[in-house]
């Protein structure tokens, strides 16, 4: 169970918007390019200015780009949006975007930069793998504990809260392991499950 099974509701949700975006001409890539440059946008601000405070924009921010992230693939699916070009563009913006988003918590005082670093790259290979399982005959898997929805929630609570507690900073390294370890378990159960089902 992960938050990414929470999708169809959240879907639900977003349709009077869908419909509008669609109106006015707005296609599936033009927002995944949208969410992937707000992103690298914001991952600079906070990688130039690693102050709690500015840390405070991260949590509404990752909702938004959670709620793009779903717009994009209900505009290609529903309106017959969907290409080759499209399916590189949402999986690559994916992993910029969480690297760009995430990698500024290093910066933090207190942070152990490794943790956060080791963090990014495992969170990168969990969505490798979930692709990876389509050339082996299985499925996109979207397997957990902590797939790219957890990730944003749990990450986007703890900037919440050292922009409001500073002295939450100092959770920081056994955090980032903690969520480091729980990635690598995303990994295997990805691995796993997908050599199952194409079994």
């Amino acid at each position: 169970m992960t938050l990414y099974d929470l999708k169809p509701a959240f879907q639900s949700l977003l349709r009077p918007v869908l419909r509008t975006l669609h109106r006015a001409g707005i296609t599936a890539n033009q927002i995944t390019l949208l969410a992937l440059l707000a992103s690298v946008a914001l991952g600079l601000l906070l990688a130039l200015n690693p102050v709690p405070p500015l840390f405070l924009m991260l949590p509404a921010f990752l909702l938004v780009r959670m709620a793009l992230n779903a717009i994009d693939g209900m505009l290609a699916r529903e309106f017959k949006q969907q290409s080759r070009l499209g399916a590189l563009l949402n999986e690559a913006g994916d992993i910029l975007s969480d690297s760009a988003l995430y990698l500024p918590f290093a910066l933090l005082p207190g942070a152990d930069p490794v943790a956060v670093v080791v963090m990014a790259l495992l969170a990168n290979l969990t969505e490798f793998l979930g692709v990876a399982a389509q050339t082996v005959g299985a499925s996109r898997r979207y397997d957990g504990p902590l797939g790219k929805s957890d990730r944003a929630f749990v990450l986007g609570a703890y900037a919440l809260l050292v922009g409001l507690y500073t002295p939450a900073l100092a959770w920081s390294p056994w955090l980032f392991w903690t969520l480091a370890l729980l990635c690598a378990f995303t990994c295997l159960n990805r691995a796993r499950r997908a050599l199952r089902e194409a079994a």
